[in-house]
């Protein structure tokens, strides 16, 4: 009972009191670059979310192995080959996203996120528990890209896409707001910056707030 308590902390941390993008500010290069619409950014959270799963575990496997001297060098390695595997496997399935995310792919295996649990985590912990600290960390990343993508998407182009880039069948497009009163300037680079400020700003604001004190004490206390 104790040990899945501790895993279902280490899960939960990882989404809220430990958030790689929204309280690590990790990860940014994918983060800006990958979140013009919730459909890309979903799928660079599950790409993410493949790569922590599997280093993670190998790395917590291969713990008691690896030299200290080396193991740095010895993670990289690990990281880049799920990431080669997970890049062709994404290149032969869903091939609209491969060409969308592009180069972005390949620098997961340089994405701090990635690096930093095998080695804060993995490398001193069971397989078990850097599975779920795998989950949380990439489940915390997904979500945190998927809400800037959320709003990107809806401010610059009022509608949202389904289907561009995940072979689902069909492709789905819901205009909830007149392209003439959309701001595209939210899914150029820029917008990237700016949405992610606000997020921040507004994170930040409730945090400090008098009624959220508690909350995020209790959030803290569990995490």
């Amino acid at each position: 009972m104790k040990k899945k308590f501790q895993h279902a902390k280490t899960f939960v941390s990882g989404i809220i009191v430990e958030n790689p993008v929204l309280v690590g500010l990790l990860g940014m290069c994918p983060t800006l670059a990958t979140t013009k619409s919730v459909e890309a950014a979903l799928g660079m959270g599950i790409l993410v979310i493949l790569t922590l799963l599997g280093s993670n575990l190998l790395v917590s496997l291969l713990r008691n192995i690896i030299p200290a001297e080396v193991k740095i060098p010895c993670y990289i390695v690990i990281i880049a080959t799920f990431v080669s595997v997970i890049e062709m496997l994404c290149q032969a399935l869903v091939p609209a996203l491969f060409e969308t995310l592009g180069v972005f792919i390949s620098l997961i295996v340089v994405n701090c996120i990635v690096l930093g649990r095998a080695e804060a985590f993995a490398s001193k912990n069971t397989p078990v528990a850097s599975i779920f600290d795998a989950l949380g960390q990439g489940v915390g990343f997904t979500m945190a890209i998927c809400i800037i993508a959320f709003i990107r998407e809806f401010i610059g182009t009022g509608a949202f896409t389904f289907g561009e880039y995940f072979p689902i069948g069909v492709k789905i497009v819901i205009q909830l707001v007149p392209v003439e009163y959309t701001i595209s300037l939210f899914v150029q680079s820029a917008g990237g910056f700016l949405t992610l400020g606000l997020v921040l700003a507004v994170m930040a604001a409730y945090k400090n707030s008098k009624d959220a004190k508690t909350h995020f004490k209790v959030i803290e206390r569990f995490g």
